[in-house]
């Protein structure tokens, strides 16, 4: 989630490009593949075998049927089936698509309500005043408010004191809040005290209080919700126990390969065992057993870097460097390290956003902060005291979000992840314990168990349409001490520099990998590649006649502004497999460019770089979308779709008289807009209550007074509550008889 129109949005002005190698870039490889394959016959009609329940989707045995060679995913796990349900998933999407938009307000489908809640600012305890447009809020006090431009979100059901994976009238809604607005939070505004006689990163200096208010309005919230008294939607639990703030300066623990290395110990914990703060918390994740998973994205933009005074070992510059943390960095404009030491009211509250190196140890500064970020963070909702556990086996890098694979009794676990920056990687971490059932509801404990040994694949795309997963092991394929831009002496050094590990393993380049979600029907994984302002602009990502995005069309920018999504089948329906098949389900585009416009869009469903990505457990895909080159016709939206599977479209001939390898084309019944929100937004977070009748997304930096208190004019962010007017499911319209609309 790294693009935005929004310019004062400082996680969103600048997206870290620090891939030098020469790895070959995705485009590439589908002009090579496309121009030699031959047309692969597909069906399109294909049906859920099961309306699941929300937790867990369990993989399927031998005897299950396996269309095309992949297995259909059965759940042994039953859920309430609402009266308008049935065990199908849709055949066809029978809502009324919603028009293009670039109003004020959000527009949702005919036959729903969208409502505002949890917007930033809003007190999540008593004895906290409500917002006030004067932005006069003390720093301390967001330490228990709702924090800026929500994000990755899950409903996690509640009975009683414990978690349900069934239950819809109670439950705690967990957030990302990803970064800040910071004009609408300062109460001045964005102050600066320049200085032009400091060192460079200290040339603009901030206020110690504006600066704990950012920090406290990261990371993620915890509130408790309950179903209204009419039934319809929910209201915030007041004072529940569970409300809780997990923010920029909470501690965490380090677990996994790189707890204790030496590469992560700094002035706060010697022993490189702990660290203070997540921090740019996009999308989301659920464990098999019940927790949130929340992911560590644009880290890079809160810290600085000056000249070190330390020397460090060229491999490690290099790494830092790889993460784009070169030296004189001064972050992408927070300053959370420059305001003076004397206002700092924690040991080295400031200072430790800054990673230069200027004792004579890393026991004597904070040059390994950087490297104790980057990681998918595990929270036990359901435990308000438990301490955030950074899974460090799953990687360091610019985590969008985590899905897991259907698990199967006695079999691994497999989490995905892209790595969401130009020209990076996927990633998917199989674990060494096989999964039990017994362990739902086993918090931390079994997060440990699944997440702190296992190993670390990345994605190679070959040109025929196959594809492999290279694991990131220590001591295999050239990951060792001997490897010349970057020696690794250790599995933990593997990981932290998890990109320049990768690199060496001959990684295939992406257009940003995003959100991953993985189809409860076919098994198969799906991937938003947002788009690259660099296609067919550098050297090193030329055009390919398969998906060209480097615009000659007067007005547009160059390079792939669209985006597209990639999606893949692993070998024999198994998630631990080393080798997989490939196809893109969709290309991203205005419906009116011909020659880009290879999925045939229309009206009804074009869209532009897609982002969030979220399959419901009856095998509907919600396709959101983080935009600035289609801005001018609609704001950011929400699409469902009903995809098939991989290999079910046909070779198209594009313009420049190159084959390439389309998904089934979209149509009507198959993909549709569903919601667009106010101008200036993204579309982001989402998740469905598990009896279906509540969807929860949520709206970043909107524009105008879009959640603005009553008369006010400062827009927040917040999360929108969609119901069906008549209380009825999500898409109840879409399991009626063909004969509905």
């Amino acid at each position: 989630m790294t693009l935005s129109h929004h310019k004062q949005n400082l996680a969103h002005e600048e997206i870290e490009d620090s891939n030098p190698s020469n790895n070959i870039d995705f485009q590439t490889i589908i002009s090579r593949r496309l121009n030699r394959r031959s047309l692969l016959k597909g069906g399109t009609g294909l049906t859920a075998a099961a309306f699941f329940g929300t937790l867990p989707l369990v993989g399927c045995n031998s005897e299950d049927s396996k269309p095309n060679g992949r297995p259909i995913i059965k759940n042994d796990n039953t859920a309430a089936i609402p009266a308008s349900g049935t065990l199908n998933r849709p055949e066809s999407l029978k809502f009324k698509a919603v028009a293009h938009s670039k109003a004020a307000e959000m527009s949702v489908a005919a036959g729903y309500k969208a409502e505002i809640i949890l917007p930033l600012g809003m007190p999540l305890i008593s004895g906290i005043d409500d917002w006030k447009d004067n932005r006069e809020q003390s720093a301390e006090s967001f330490e228990w408010r709702m924090g800026d431009n929500h994000d990755g979100m899950w409903f996690f059901g509640k009975n009683g004191a414990a978690y349900d994976p069934k239950a819809s009238d109670n439950g705690l809604l967990v957030m990302n809040h990803e970064y800040v607005n910071s004009a609408e939070l300062s109460p001045f505004g964005y102050h600066l005290i320049k200085d032009n006689n400091a060192a460079p990163i200290f040339k603009n200096r901030r206020l110690a209080s504006d600066v704990r208010r950012e920090v406290n309005c990261h990371g993620v919230a915890v509130v408790e919700m309950k179903r209204r008294t009419n039934g319809s939607g929910y209201e915030i639990v007041p004072n529940s126990k569970y409300h809780r703030r997990i923010t920029s300066s909470t501690v965490a623990q380090l677990t996994g390969p790189v707890a204790g290395s030496d590469l992560v110990k700094t002035k706060f914990d010697p022993t490189g065992l702990q660290t203070r703060g997540i921090n740019n918390n996009c999308g989301a994740g659920l464990s098999p057993w019940g927790t949130y998973l929340t992911t560590e994205e644009n880290f890079l933009g809160v810290f600085a870097r000056g000249q070190d005074a330390s020397q460090l070992t060229p491999g490690h510059n290099y790494g830092r460097e790889r993460y784009g943390a070169k030296k004189d960095f001064p972050g992408f404009g927070y300053l959370w390290h420059t305001p003076e030491a004397k206002d700092a009211k924690i040991m080295d509250e400031f200072s430790r956003w800054d990673m230069t190196a200027v004792g004579v140890t890393a026991a004597d500064d904070y040059r390994n902060g950087f490297n104790t970020f980057g990681y998918i963070t595990e929270i036990d909702p359901f435990d308000p005291q438990s301490v955030p556990q950074k899974r460090t086996a799953l990687g360091r890098f610019a985590h969008e979000n985590c899905a897991y694979a259907p698990v199967e009794q006695g079999k691994p676990i497999v989490f995905y992840m892209g790595d969401d920056a130009r020209g990076e990687y996927i990633y998917k971490f199989v674990s060494k314990a096989t999964w039990s059932n017994n362990d739902i509801g086993g918090g931390l404990k079994a997060g440990s168990k699944y997440m702190d040994d296992g190993t670390l694949y990345v994605a190679v795309f070959n040109d025929d349409g196959s594809g492999r997963w290279q694991p990131l092991i220590h001591g295999q394929n050239g990951l060792n001490s001997s490897n010349s831009k970057l020696p690794f002496n250790g599995q933990d050094e593997v990981l932290i520099f998890a990109r320049a590990a990768a690199d060496v393993l001959g990684a295939t380049k992406m257009d940003r990998p995003e959100w991953v979600s993985v189809s409860p029907i076919t098994g198969e994984v799906y991937v938003t590649l947002t788009n690259n302002k660099y296609r067919g602009v550098s050297d090193d990502q030329p055009v390919s006649a398969t998906n060209p995005r480097s615009y000659e069309t007067p007005g547009k920018a160059r390079g792939n502004d669209n985006g597209h999504i990639i999606r893949w089948a692993e070998t024999d329906g198994d998630h631990a497999a080393t080798s997989f098949e490939w196809d893109i389900y969709l290309f991203a585009a205005p419906h009116d460019l011909a020659a880009e416009n290879l999925s045939k869009l229309t009206n009804n469903n074009d869209f532009s770089s897609p982002d969030g990505l979220y399959f419901d457990p009856r095998g509907v895909l919600w396709i959101q979308t983080d935009d600035g080159a289609y801005t001018d016709t609609s704001s950011c939206m929400l699409l469902a779709a009903l995809p098939g599977k991989v290999s079910d479209g046909a070779l198209t001939i594009t313009t420049a008289g190159q084959q390439t390898r389309v998904g089934m084309p979209a149509n009507n019944d198959n993909i549709k807009r569903f919601f667009v929100g106010p101008e200036g937004c993204e579309v982001t977070g989402i998740t469905l209550t598990p009896d279906f009748k509540t969807l929860f997304i949520n709206i970043q930096h909107p524009g105008n007074q879009w959640g603005a208190v009553a008369g006010g004019k400062i827009p927040r962010s917040a999360t929108v509550m969609i119901t069906k007017e008549d209380g009825d499911v999500i898409l109840a319209e879409s399991f009626a008889p063909a004969s509905a609309s």
